[in-house]
């Protein structure tokens, strides 16, 4: 089996927290600044957090190597005793 690429554009624009959250900057930012509040403009310079949906969309299809790994969780002799 031949190893998945990951998306050299999306390497630029998202980058995976630790917990496995994608963070990417925020839209609306290019032009028309004039024509948007001063609000808006303000919290526009941050990043954000894409919702679950697309972040599985962008982990799933874009980078494959970024996407956190499920722990195996294994039950104890006193767990299965409860």
């Amino acid at each position: 089996m031949p190893k998945m690429k990951t998306k050299s554009s999306v390497k630029k624009r998202f980058k995976v927290t630790g917990k496995g959250k994608v963070k990417s900057g925020q839209a609306k930012t290019s032009h028309m600044m004039m024509n948007k509040p001063k609000s808006m403009k303000r919290k526009a310079r941050r990043t954000t957090t894409l919702c679950a949906a697309d972040a599985k969309i962008v982990l799933s299809n874009w980078l494959p190597y970024s996407r956190k790994k499920k722990k195996s969780v294994k039950k104890t002799a006193n767990e299965g005793a409860k």
